[in-house]
């Protein structure tokens, strides 16, 4: 039976792995569990892809995967693990153990957002990525741009037989919600002042009368004009929900008032 090729997409939360998935075209989407065997073999029956790329969580070790791969597709063959790593955040937040797990089990490293790094740093970044895993091919990329030929054809040869259940950082999560219109420039000004611990943001928010795609990483954000129905934006971080009510309490205090 001829087997097919599949791709793991992995790297910490704001590293660039939707943008790459968006650069690639095509996906599965589902999750790790459950529906997950059940989309494959679905995926391969009606389709018989050339090859399948999944997008693993920002916070899951890729290992559970291969080793589900191994355990329960005999369908399909392991080709590349694909690890993003942000270059701005690796020089501001130390890689914590899932970091360092999907680290280790790279063929390839993406050294991403270099645009934001000078030289000297990548440098740096790239000789620690290499104590931690000196087989890896290390890319250097923006805005996840590189070749498919790069990426794929690899049939790694990773085999995993003593695995447990993925672990998860010790990651917390916050939201909020609202129909009302924020003051863009107070927005803003509140966002640039985000505690440190909070890693990542994201979401729809509404500012002056127009809605905006935003996303926060590490101490950078952007706003994108974007179709939405109301503010929704998820607060992602260590040791965060001690700040919840504050942010919150902020927020609220945001809302533009009638003239």
């Amino acid at each position: 039976m001829k087997k097919t090729p599949i791709s793991i997409i992995s790297g910490y939360l704001g590293s660039g792995k939707t943008t790459l998935l968006r650069n690639i075209g095509g996906c599965v989407c589902c999750s790790l569990t459950g529906e997950f065997e059940l989309a494959v073999k679905e995926l391969i029956k009606k389709y018989k892809p050339d090859l399948i790329v999944v997008e693993t969580t920002g916070v899951a070790e890729p290992d559970a995967l291969i080793f589900d791969i191994e355990d329960s597709f005999p369908e399909l063959v392991l080709d590349s693990i694909i690890v993003l790593v942000d270059s701005d955040a690796f020089l501001k937040y130390p890689l914590g153990k899932v970091g360092i797990t999907q680290v280790e089990l790279a063929d390839i490293i993406l050294l991403n957002k270099t645009d934001l790094v000078d030289k000297n740093k990548l440098n740096e970044i790239e000789k620690k990525l290499q104590i931690i895993n000196k087989k890896a091919n290390i890319i250097r990329t923006s805005y996840s741009k590189i070749s498919n030929n790069m990426l794929f054809g690899l049939y790694s040869k990773k085999s995993l037989k003593k695995i447990s259940h993925p672990h998860l950082l010790e990651t917390e999560v916050f939201s909020f919600e609202t129909n009302k219109t924020f003051n863009k420039e107070k927005f803003e000004n509140f966002v640039k002042k985000l505690p440190k611990e909070i890693y990542r943001a994201k979401g729809f928010v509404k500012l002056n009368n127009k809605f905006y795609l935003f996303n926060y990483v590490a101490e950078r954000y952007s706003l994108e004009e974007f179709k939405a129905d109301k503010t929704e934006i998820v607060f992602i971080g260590e040791d965060i929900l001690k700040y919840k009510q504050k942010i919150l309490k902020e927020l609220n205090s945001l809302v533009r008032k009638k003239s």
